[in-house]
């Protein structure tokens, strides 16, 4: 076969063209918030001919893969989704690349992230991965179901009020829980909500020498009032349920309470996702007057491993998906009261935002309240609200979520639960050196 000029040169074009096609491949979670950047993210692969390849997953899988990819320096992803508890340990492994063109940049205004969130991405001052959302946690709650059962929410409650809330408005014959919280085994599931309770009880992982404390009269207190709650006034399957369960169950009428991420304050009061969007209130994490209340300090955010091969294009496409005008054009698509919240001073400035969004103040307070540095009632050797930022905590942390969420499920007592949690760490610790 003879090869035409024009043949050869329309394939030479077509090998260039494809050559210079780039393509970055990003994991990230399943929420609503993310699902929304993927579906808007066309217009930057329109901007810039940068083509994106979608890895979409449930949180606990996420985890999973994306510390695997990293710890073998596997190249899978240009950008990953990591949290607070992540991104500090492995840019000190030196897995992430720092990510000084946005601190350069002017224009995405680096120090309009708010200093909570940023901190908790730093090290040594440089910023290893850009906050996509940040939240703490707080009650979400039916005003409705709270009226109808002649009580009123404090906006700072106890665990004590919450308790007798909870039980007042379960109404079993009509599929009614009068609350709802993790169950999902997972050191960023049923850990995350169990963790910062146990703070607001008292409780801490780890005394000052490292010793676990499972078999403190706190953690005792804090376990027994969570099952207990969950028998009176939880759902069924609650040894399921995550995020993203509990959030299907408030929309759908059939939680009067739910303790979890401010995030979710503009899913639940959305008319077109919730049956209940115009009976929602919000209060603060329930506390037991000890100083400390059970809500959490977290930021989704967008990072990219040392072993990707486009760095350049992974940075410009993280710029996109943080910036300011990203956030202008999820509020001119979906409403100001739908845009990825707590990173930016400027969006809790915003009247447009203060206006369509009745849970910002209550959510900035909420983040400004937790205090990684000293999350506890008594000193402890950590940093962590929700967590323990040390390298082995994931393993201990999902190990000892498995034993709770058994005991949710009623395959073992509390009391068995903590003694195996007590034992299965002290054993891990002891391994990794932290006990002599």
């Amino acid at each position: 076969m003879k090869l035409t000029p024009l043949f050869v040169g329309a394939m030479t074009l077509a090998l260039i063209g494809s050559a210079s096609a780039q393509t970055l491949t990003i994991a990230t979670v399943n929420n609503g918030d993310m699902i929304r950047m993927q579906g808007l993210s066309s217009a930057f692969t329109e901007e810039t001919g940068i083509e994106l390849n979608w890895v979409v997953l449930e949180e606990n899988t996420l985890r999973q893969n994306v510390t695997t990819d990293i710890a073998t320096n596997g190249g899978q992803y240009d950008i990953m989704t990591i949290g607070t508890y992540e991104a500090p340990i492995w840019a000190k492994q030196g897995w992430l690349k720092p990510l000084d063109g946005l601190a350069a940049d002017a224009e995405y205004d680096v120090d309009d992230l708010l200093p909570a969130i940023r901190g908790g991405l730093s090290v040594d001052g440089k910023l290893y991965a850009a906050p996509f959302y940040g939240e703490s946690s707080f009650i979400m709650y039916r005003t409705d179901l709270m009226e109808k059962a002649g009580l009123t929410m404090p906006e700072a409650p106890t665990w004590e009020f919450i308790g007798e809330a909870a039980r007042a408005m379960t109404d079993r014959a009509n599929d009614i829980n009068g609350i709802c919280l993790r169950g999902k085994a997972g050191w960023g599931e049923n850990m995350a909500f169990l963790t910062a309770m146990s703070n607001s009880f008292g409780a801490r992982w780890f005394d000052e020498n490292w010793k676990p404390q499972f078999d403190s009269e706190q953690w005792k207190n804090t376990l027994d009032t969570y099952l207990s709650l969950m028998a009176d006034a939880g759902p069924a399957g609650a040894s399921s349920n995550g995020f993203n369960e509990n959030l299907t169950l408030f929309q759908q009428g059939k939680c009067g309470m739910w303790i979890d991420a401010t995030v979710a304050a503009s899913f639940v009061t959305n008319p077109n996702d919730s049956t209940v969007a115009d009976k929602v209130g919000f209060a603060q994490a329930p506390d037991n007057g000890l100083g400390k209340r059970g809500n959490w300090l977290w930021a989704w955010s967008l990072a990219i491993p040392a072993s990707s091969q486009n760095a350049e294009a992974a940075e410009q496409f993280i710029n996109w998906a943080t910036s300011k005008d990203y956030l202008a054009t999820v509020a001119e698509k979906e409403g100001w009261a739908n845009v990825p919240p707590g990173t930016r001073t400027s969006l809790y400035e915003n009247p447009d935002y203060q206006a369509a969004a009745p849970f910002a103040a209550m959510t900035l307070a909420s983040i400004n309240s937790a205090d990684p540095n000293n999350p506890t009632v008594d000193p402890v050797p950590y940093v962590g609200v929700q967590f323990v930022a040390i390298p082995e905590f994931a393993g201990i942390g999902t190990n000892v979520g498995q034993l709770f969420s058994a005991a949710l499920a009623g395959q073992m007592s509390a009391a068995d639960a903590l003694a195996q949690a007590q034992d299965a760490t002290t054993r891990d610790m002891t391994r990794a050196g932290y006990i002599k």
